[in-house]
């Protein structure tokens, strides 16, 4: 390092400072994203751990304004990291760093918007980095390695406050907890692993990855503390769009006991084959359902009802004439339609026939001419069993 002056070291100090207020200030997530990036080899932070090990009084610097006081639970042990990060300290970097977005997480809670995620996702990354750098060290020492495991429980903890709106940002983070594959997922607490399940859960929801959301969200509902009854609402709020996309239907007493009863119409629509029902349902509490992002699952859910409604038709006709019941005349799906009140032409109902058929919730073929379905006389409504809809 060429020599620095006191009078230098002191203006990079409050230079850097006044960079990382200014970014919180006016809410710039991609300048306040490049003031924590430690293991970057960004030459001005470079120059700044330089500064610090020249200027060793920085906690006097930032409790002379209050500008920067207010950032000190971040700002004091982020300073030390990078100074331990510049000297190859690497344990010592990673415990004070650990300090410093611990700190930040807080004030990351408090700011009305998300605007800073972009620098959450920095620190994501940054804590798994010098996570396993000093675990090495560690490894080298002799001493066990047990950085990384913190690194992850860390990680975890980002859920706790991502807005699942910025889906490549969770995409970046579950990538940083996944690449670090040393430590072992059931070792973490009950309430990290509840939490990650969770929103990982969610963000397979709206990726419409319906097994691999059932699984997650099923294991955060498994684990869930059984008093907690918010948080079991919450998890169930998607939980459920999930299973009734799987087909399989929650009871109405559960419902109701988590107040979730704006799920009631769309479980009858789907057991009655009430199409009416179902978009009723879904108009009643549109805007609920749009800010949940569970919509267009819920909506999707149509196919079902009209496979129901067939299988109804399909019935009533079996105790009629057993002989025939397998053969639907489409313009008997259009009166039952008229009947609940939605007007469909027998071309409309035989695309929806189609579909249905495509999808593999109805076996059978078209006699075009005479405008009738012919159903497989073996198991002509196939169960999901637990299956999505095929795409």
């Amino acid at each position: 390092m060429a020599y620095m002056s006191m009078g230098e070291a002191h203006r990079r100090i409050n230079d850097y400072l006044n960079r990382f207020s200014d970014a919180v200030s006016s809410q710039d997530g991609a300048s306040l994203k490049n003031l924590l990036a430690i293991s970057s080899h960004s030459p001005s932070l470079h120059s700044l751990a330089d500064a610090l090990n020249v200027f060793q009084d920085a906690s006097r610097v930032i409790k002379q304004f209050d500008k920067y006081s207010q950032f000190g639970e971040i700002l004091l042990p982020l300073f030390r990291s990078l100074q331990n990060y510049k000297l190859g300290l690497l344990v010592d970097s990673y415990q004070a760093f650990e300090k410093s977005v611990n700190a930040f997480i807080q004030e990351f809670r408090n700011w009305e918007s998300a605007w800073a995620l972009e620098a959450l996702y920095v620190i994501a990354y940054e804590i798994r980095v010098l996570a396993e750098r000093a675990d090495r060290e560690l490894a080298s020492m002799g001493k066990i390695p047990e950085k990384l495991k913190g690194a992850g429980s860390f990680l975890m903890k980002v859920f706790g406050v991502l807005a699942l709106g910025t889906v490549h940002l969770c995409r970046s983070v579950i990538r940083s907890i996944e690449t670090a594959r040393i430590f072992d997922f059931e070792e973490f607490p009950v309430r990290d692993k509840v939490t990650y399940m969770y929103y990982t859960g969610r963000l397979e929801v709206f990726n419409e990855n319906f097994p691999a959301a059932d699984q997650k969200l099923s294991y955060a509902l498994t684990y869930c503390n059984p008093h907690s009854e918010a948080n079991i609402r919450m998890i169930l709020k998607y939980l459920i769009p999930v299973k009734l996309s799987i087909g399989i239907l929650p009871k109405i007493s559960l419902l109701e006991k988590y107040n979730l009863v704006e799920y009631s119409n769309v479980v009858q629509a789907l057991k009655r084959g009430d199409l009416r029902l179902l978009r009723q349902a879904l108009q009643d509490h549109e805007d609920r359902f749009l800010r949940s992002g569970v919509y267009l699952v819920l909506e999707k859910l149509e196919l079902q009802v009209y496979q129901r409604l067939i299988k109804k038709i399909y019935i009533i006709q079996k105790q009629k004439d057993p002989s025939k019941a397998h053969q639907i005349k489409l313009e008997v799906v259009v009166k039952a339609l008229k009947w609940l009140e939605m007007d469909m032409d027998v071309d409309e109902v035989e695309c929806i026939m189609s579909i249905l058929i495509y999808k593999n919730l109805v076996k059978g073929y078209f006699a075009h001419k005479s405008k009738v379905a012919v159903l497989s006389k073996q198991d002509p409504f196939p169960k999901l069993n637990g299956k999505p809809v095929n795409s």
